[in-house]
């Protein structure tokens, strides 16, 4: 039988890198840094929506805490002479010294930009989720979203799927789109997959995206 698992951590220690990088020695404080993280990761979440962040990755030394988000639109995020990412860096302080208070950490914010955002499956799952919200029917979101991503010379293959009231329909159901080919069950496989949620009047509409961009056969060739 087969078994689904999901693609980055199906690829963990062979292509990708874990989002959390950091090692701590005293159980207790591993405990209490794994809540901070998924506290700093849901506000982000939050409060970062509709700007387009594919990635929150943290690092943790003795003395440093370093957090980076990943975006395909950092201007609006740093804002006008850095006021958005100071006031931004301002809020994760907090919430850092409300669940870790003994914890004295230079805390470094960076934002990285996203050189091709349509070859990035959580863009591409956002900009769904927008246009869904939006009220622009589905099939033409589909399907113009795959164009938008077949376009990139990177990608050999993608696929969207969307469930829940499509086009507010009584009963949910599923739909999905699919363009050249997606090899899951390949580790070298490079698969980028994302979820996101798009909140309409009548109910959630759950959108999930795998972009193939080729084989990885070592750190420097791609093919």
């Amino acid at each position: 039988m087969t078994h689904t698992v999901h693609p980055y951590a199906h690829r963990l220690g062979i292509l990708r890198d874990w989002k959390s990088r950091w090692f701590s020695a005293d159980p207790k404080k591993y405990r209490e840094f794994i809540k901070c993280d998924t506290f700093i990761r849901e506000y982000l979440q939050k409060r970062l929506r509709g700007f387009y962040v594919s990635d929150v990755e943290i690092e943790r030394g003795e003395k440093r805490l370093k957090i980076i988000v990943k975006t395909s639109r950092p201007g609006l995020i740093i804002g006008r002479s850095g006021e958005g990412a100071v006031k931004l860096k301002n809020d994760i302080v907090k919430i850092i010294s409300k669940h870790l208070p003994q914890d004295n950490s230079e805390i470094k914010l960076d934002i990285e930009e996203i050189k091709s955002p349509e070859s990035n499956a959580a863009v591409v799952s956002q900009m769904v989720a927008e246009a869904l919200e939006k009220r622009m029917t589905f099939r033409r979101v589909l399907k113009q979203t795959l164009e938008k991503v077949m376009a990139n010379r990177d990608v050999l293959g993608a696929r969207i799927a969307i469930s829940g009231r499509l086009g507010g329909a009584e009963m949910s159901r599923k739909e999905q789109i699919k363009k050249g080919r997606i090899p899951l069950q390949t580790f070298r496989a490079d698969i980028d997959f994302a979820r996101e949620k798009a909140y309409l009047p009548y109910g959630v509409i759950g959108i999930k995206v795998w972009i193939y961009k080729g084989d990885i056969f070592s750190n420097s060739q791609k093919k």
